[in-house]
């Protein structure tokens, strides 16, 4: 029956199915964290600093960038199947260890393991997704994916609330222990795809293994429009981690809300909100992309200027619904931008790097994630974490000017070929 399964025209769009629920726990298991401050102060009162509570957002986020680019090595040149499972079932253990914790210390370890674990999961799981379906569909299969991503940010935002009738204990528990059962399940239905190979008549070692490393980097390092990718996917990071982890404590401050109030309200905001928007950027970008190379990118630039009105509102509004307008449209617009990126890297950069490349992205990304995650722990005990929001506006117009000037694809999909004729 299982073989079956692997055998039918629909199997790549059941593996977008198997990995969504994995890119839902991957974010879940994390997010739950940014809600449960309030419920977790009482046995752990370290908590109760916001400077604290950045640290533990932050290294999960240094560890997660410091693994990204080992991650997408890994993921290019081992089985990403294995790579994938074994993710899964490192950080639910530890998010069920988590729910054992009696200390500041005990977090601040268990959030460094899981950001080393989790690390592994998206630059293997999105150059799957990517060798699994082409032109036509990449980017409407990976925005499928990243629902689930989005869709885990927003049952997060519940942990406060499951923490109020239950305890904080219990959601950890509960959440981890899911993730551990499915990695066992994943094991039957999930099945690797490359659509390149290595030769298998030069013997694999470590020192083979270090000059093919090198070499892929050479490659990527070499190729001037991955740096302007990199600086793309470093930008945006900025005011999405932001959202991400302080968007409820700023709800909680300027609305005068109760975190198991104000933290549902904004992680599923935004996060419904972002729902849809990797929908709508994934099925345009498809189709724009056919008719034009620079499709995707156009797609991307829409969805970061929706992020610009936003994250002004953020900053200057006090009414609910101004401030719930901005988390609709930041949410839809970076949306739209995130479901893009492997897409557009997958137009300079051919299947062999790929993983790579993500890693190399995820890792800039999220080193910016975690200088602002800590940056904002320090405004909000200043009281200056909405000036903060404001300036991020200019990072995201830099952003978008550098990407619609410098990036010009001369195909939809790179191949091995045209990789060598442009270098």
């Amino acid at each position: 029956m299982i073989a079956k399964l692997n055998e039918k025209k629909s199997y790549p769009w059941i593996v977008v199915g198997l990995l969504w629920f994995v890119a839902l726990l991957n974010y879940l298991d994390r997010q739950m964290l940014s809600t449960m401050k309030s419920a977790m102060m009482d046995d752990i009162p370290e908590l109760a600093k916001a400077e604290n509570f950045g640290l533990l957002m932050a290294i999960f986020l240094w560890i997660y960038a410091l693994m990204s680019p080992v991650s997408g090595i890994i993921a290019d040149r081992f089985n990403r199947k294995r790579i994938i499972i074994g993710s899964l079932f490192i950080w639910s253990g530890v998010t069920m260890a988590m729910g054992y914790a009696t200390t500041f210390n005990q977090i601040y370890i268990l959030r460094g393991i899981m950001g080393f674990s989790e690390a592994f999961y998206i630059p293997a799981a999105l150059s799957l997704i990517a060798d699994y379906h082409q032109e036509r569909t990449r980017s409407f299969a990976i925005a499928i994916h990243t629902t689930g991503i989005y869709l885990g940010q927003a049952l997060g935002g519940f942990g406060a609330t499951i923490s109020k009738h239950f305890s904080w204990h219990f959601s950890f528990h509960s959440v981890g222990l899911l993730g551990v059962v499915y990695s066992l399940l994943l094991m039957f239905f999930l099945k690797e795809k490359k659509t390149y190979f290595f030769d298998p008549s030069k013997k694999s070692s470590v020192n083979y293994e270090f000059k093919q490393m090198f070499k892929g980097l050479g490659i990527l390092f070499g190729n001037i429009s991955f740096w302007v990718l990199l600086f793309y996917f470093a930008a945006p990071s900025l005011p999405g981690w932001a959202a991400k982890n302080w968007l409820p404590t700023l709800f909680t401050e300027t609305l005068h809300l109760d975190m198991s109030l104000a933290g549902p309200i904004a992680t599923i905001t935004i996060s419904m909100s972002s729902f849809f928007g990797v929908l709508i950027g994934g099925a345009i970008s498809d189709r724009w992309v056919m008719k034009h190379l620079k499709g995707r990118i156009y797609t991307s630039a829409i969805g970061l200027f929706l992020t610009i009105p936003a994250l002004f509102l953020f900053g200057y509004c006090c009414s609910i619904e101004a401030i719930i307008f901005g988390a609709i449209l930041f949410g839809l617009g970076f949306g739209i931008y995130d479901t893009n990126n492997m897409p557009i890297l997958c137009q300079f950069v051919a299947p062999r790097y790929r993983a790579t490349g993500y890693g190399i992205m995820n890792f800039v990304g999220i080193s910016a994630g975690a200088v602002i995650t800590e940056f904002l722990g320090k405004a909000a005990d200043n009281g200056g974490m909405r000036n903060v929001f404001v300036l991020l506006l200019f990072v995201v117009v830099t952003a978008i000017i550098l990407q619609l000037v410098s990036l010009h694809p001369k195909t939809i999909d790179m191949t091995e070929d045209n990789e060598v004729t442009e270098n």
